[in-house]
């Protein structure tokens, strides 16, 4: 791609500003041409931040001709934009999730699933570790993968961890799920430290995903797992021939099990002056994983969702494919809520074949 990819967002949350924080540590590859608020004040607050055209009306912003616009908006609100930027012919980089019911998701694939105009920002398997563990399924290292467990986010997140990693697609599937509650210390939430922080009831959701042909996943997550320190992210993979578990993969060499390291490169350490980036992660002297982002010091976070912005402006320009479609969205969507379907009323959830498989 030799220019820039253009996009602009649709509204001023954390979300919102996350895209455009990107934009400004990488300013060769990415550019924000404009944001679209829903009040005065907002729309204030946000040119004064961020130094670009911010405008209340969604047409304004399309007119800048950008590769797509990402709509960053409420659950409740996030139909109704992505439908008008439809409408309008424009392409589309929705936030998760595309609606917040089951009858929303059937609804929305209804009006605008056949237009080819919609993506959606999941940037999990983007993650530099979740992408060189893919690499070595890929390779057939462990064999067929059967058996996926994330304890690390939540919801439709982690269904789609489970989903790729398992190469499940569209599978039915049977969700069982249950929650516990015991207490648990909380230092650090969404806003920040906290001091002196007590032991409070936390909930934790546990749920079987059977997707059939002997695969299944299994889901592991305690509120403000994403933010809480004391919780470590866990990863297993199991295949027919070995497994991955975090960043150590365990497999029959010439008969006997060999456990090798996922290894990633880091820069910028003791005496390094090559500056503070991942540069490369590596499985038995082959690089599986290359961080194309070097220079930009961001997180792993960082370098998922800007990656994710790369593939979403290759596929606007038609120079790519779909990175993760509608689709895909929504049967992860639907596979979240029947998560809490099943840890609400103790039953089996079956997720039948919907229209958008």
């Amino acid at each position: 791609m030799t220019s820039p990819v253009k996009f602009a967002v649709v509204g001023s949350g954390w979300r919102s500003k996350f895209y455009l924080r990107l934009a400004a540590m990488a300013p060769e590859r990415l550019e924000a041409v404009a944001v679209v608020t829903n009040s005065d004040a907002a729309a204030e607050a946000m040119a004064a931040e961020w130094r670009i055209p911010v405008f209340r009306a969604l047409d304004d912003a399309v007119a800048l001709r950008p590769d797509f616009v990402i709509a960053a908006v409420s659950w409740p609100a996030m139909p109704g934009v992505i439908e008008q930027l439809v409408v309008s012919g424009t392409r589309v980089l929705a936030e998760t999730p595309p609606a917040p019911t089951a009858d929303g998701l059937r609804e929305l694939w209804d009006r605008i699933g056949s237009s080819g105009l919609v993506q959606v920002a999941e940037q999990y398997m983007l993650m530099p570790g979740h992408a060189a563990r893919k690499s070595v399924i890929d390779r057939g290292v462990i064999g067929a993968p059967t058996a996926v467990q994330v304890a690390s986010t939540h919801l439709y997140h982690a269904t789609s961890l489970m989903r790729s990693m398992l190469g499940a697609g569209m599978s039915e599937a049977v969700v069982n799920a249950r929650q516990f509650t015991a207490p648990l210390v909380d230092p650090l939430v969404f806003d920040g430290w906290r001091e002196d922080a007590q032991p409070e009831p936390r909930r934790n959701t546990i749920a079987t995903l059977d997707f059939g042909e002997g695969r299944m996943g299994l889901y592991d997550f305690v509120d403000n797992q994403w933010w809480n320190p004391l919780l470590s992210r866990r990863i297993v993979i199991r295949g027919s021939h070995g497994e991955i578990v975090d960043d150590a993969v365990t497999r029959l060499v010439d008969g006997a099990p060999v456990t090798s390291p996922l290894s990633y490169r880091r820069t910028g350490i003791d005496m390094n002056l090559e500056g503070n980036d991942l540069r490369t992660i590596a499985f038995d002297g082959a690089v599986v994983y290359r961080n194309e982002w070097v220079g930009t010091r961001f997180s792993e976070d960082d370098i998922a969702v800007a990656a994710m912005l790369v593939e979403a402006g290759a596929w606007a320009r038609d120079e790519g494919p779909e990175a993760y479609s509608l689709a895909e969205a929504c049967q992860d969507h639907l596979l979240g809520l029947a998560i809490e379907e099943s840890a609400r009323t103790g039953r089996d959830v079956h997720v039948m074949k919907e229209a958008w498989a």
